[in-house]
């Protein structure tokens, strides 16, 4: 397929525009983190916690299981599981320490934390590669 210099230009602006919102996100999120701090308790009370917690594992869990398939088909989207799976573990691991009470249960968090951390660097390690296809 052949683009015109018209075309590519266009590209290029809206790429250029995505860039500059995500910046300016950033730039916007500082106040309203500043805010939460200021507004939101030290404790909740929450619903559904089993939920929440088995959730993001069996996100962790599809996003391997998806990465590993369409990596093993040497297929270029692994590239893409592989990274919306290092933010599912890395959320998980944040979200495990953070609500660990003290103790041996903060013990646990930061060992699976150390787990996660290694699945993390693994996904990015695929995400950040040529994706190479896995030939016998």
């Amino acid at each position: 397929m052949r683009t015109n210099r018209a075309g590519t230009n266009r590209a290029g602006m809206r790429t250029k525009w995505a860039l500059v919102l995500l910046g300016a996100t950033a730039v916007a999120l500082v106040p309203w983190m500043v805010l939460l701090v200021r507004t939101l308790p030290a404790s909740a009370e929450v619903r559904n916690w089993q939920v929440a917690w088995v959730g993001l594992d069996v996100l962790m869990a599809a996003g391997c299981a998806a990465t590993a398939a369409l990596g093993l088909r040497g297929s270029p989207h692994a590239r893409l599981t592989a990274s919306a799976t290092a933010s599912v573990a890395v959320l998980d691991a944040w979200f495990d320490i953070t609500t660990a009470q003290p103790g041996a249960p903060l013990v646990q968090a930061l060992a699976c934390a150390v787990a996660e951390a290694a699945l993390a660097c693994a996904c990015v390690f695929l995400a950040l590669s040529k994706g190479h296809a896995v030939r016998e």
